[in-house]
């Protein structure tokens, strides 16, 4: 019956319109360096960029919903081209509706990548919700795919090839990212 299920989340991959990521934890592995006044450092995984770029070109758009505000974070934002970023939103169903309506898509369109307590609510309204390997276990038990590596560790990737593959446009979009690096 395992392939019952497989079929499932292949329809729901396949009209799938956005990725929604939590940022500590999911893009992190949820340290937080605070520096003098309201400086903070986070560290990001290289792989997890590459990740939500195979993302973008496949078609999906990708958004962040996070309940810190960070500086850190709207840069990174802008080097891997995510134009949605909602941040300081310890309710993200609050969030989520507006980017929803904004886009004028359905949340059985969107796979979200969550960690802890204040994602559950988000998880339980999309398509394709997916837990990072250190999520909290009432996280784990809403997702549908938990990732082999913890956040920041390039969870984000891994997740993004399942649903690639899901898809069925894993192999196309690596081919394509390569022959973009030999021009």
């Amino acid at each position: 019956m395992w392939w019952l299920r497989r079929n499932h989340w292949q329809r729901l991959a396949t009209n799938l319109q956005m990725l929604v990521l939590d940022v500590d934890g999911v893009m992190t592995d949820g340290g937080i360096i605070l520096l003098g006044n309201t400086e903070q450092m986070k560290k990001f995984n290289s792989q997890d960029g590459l990740g939500i770029k195979m993302a973008g070109t496949s078609g999906l758009k990708v958004a962040i919903i996070t309940g810190r505000k960070s500086e850190v974070v709207e840069r990174r934002a802008k080097e891997l081209k995510i134009d949605d970023v909602y941040q300081g939103y310890e309710n993200k169903t609050l969030a989520f509706t507006s980017l929803l309506q904004e886009h004028n898509i359905q949340a059985s369109q969107v796979a979200y990548i969550g960690d802890d307590l204040p994602d559950v609510p988000v998880m339980k309204q999309v398509g394709i919700p997916v837990a990072v390997k250190n999520a909290r276990p009432e996280v784990k038990r809403c997702a549908v795919y938990v990732t082999k590596v913890s956040g920041g560790n390039g969870a984000i990737r891994e997740a993004v090839e399942w649903l690639l593959e899901l898809q069925g446009k894993k192999s196309s979009i690596i081919n394509r990212l390569l022959a973009e690096v030999r021009e």
